[in-house]
């Protein structure tokens, strides 16, 4: 369930709203005036975050690229171009 707090919370409560964003790893919604004003999350649950949205975007350009063209790789083929380019022998 979301965690939502008036933003005063932030200043007068502050140990507590950081243990809770640890804990939970879930962020805390602070509101201004009774409308929601920002959102404080760890940086762990952050660069969760960051990191699944980088993914989708990646999954979306190649569905994309996958509509406008007909060309398709094996695994295999996939493979030994990622072995290629990092330089790894093809008898790893």
């Amino acid at each position: 369930m979301n965690s939502i707090r008036p933003v005063s919370d932030l200043r007068n409560n502050f140990a507590e709203i950081s243990k809770t964003v640890h804990e939970t790893r879930q962020p805390v919604f602070l509101t201004k005036n009774g409308f929601g004003d920002m959102v404080v999350m760890s940086m762990e649950a952050y660069e969760n975050l960051h990191f699944e949205s980088e993914v989708y975007c990646k999954l979306k350009e190649a569905e994309r690229e996958a509509e406008i063209t007909s060309t398709r790789y094996s695994s295999k083929e996939v493979l030994m171009a990622l072995k290629k380019a990092s330089g790894v022998s093809e008898n790893v």
